[in-house]
């Protein structure tokens, strides 16, 4: 796969830990990756990246993962580019809120690194 071919995904995480365990699998696997620790510059910063995917942290300082997602989907340049929604509390209703805001998708934590990868792979052949 050249580099030219490499899918662009966007990582919205704010733990350091979880966005560099999913920055260094998405890059094992060949993906191009931008990490976005900061919720309020993930617009932004999409934008100028060109996603073909998002992955949205939906616990983040400052604004919601939810309030993001719809902001993404309200976009004209964004909003065809699947969000994959992560999350470490899915209570009740969870997951219908992050669906209804329009995530394509959605894993709650602690994220195992198999369905993380079919989840991702099943979104970019979508």
């Amino acid at each position: 796969m050249s580099d030219a071919m490499a899918k662009r995904i966007l990582v919205v995480e704010d733990n350091d830990l979880n966005r560099k365990l999913f920055c260094d699998v998405l890059k094992a696997n060949g993906f191009e990756v931008e990490p976005v620790a900061d919720g309020e510059i993930a617009v932004n910063t999409a934008r100028a990246f060109a996603p073909d995917l998002v992955i949205m942290d939906i616990q983040l300082p400052n604004i919601s993962g939810i309030d993001l997602i719809a902001a993404f989907k309200q976009d004209a340049s964004l909003k065809d580019a699947p969000i994959l929604a992560v999350t470490a509390y899915a209570g009740k209703g969870d997951e219908e809120r992050i669906r209804d805001a329009g995530a394509e998708a959605y894993l709650s934590k602690p994220v195992s690194i198999s369905p993380f990868m079919a989840a991702v792979k099943g979104l970019l052949a979508g």
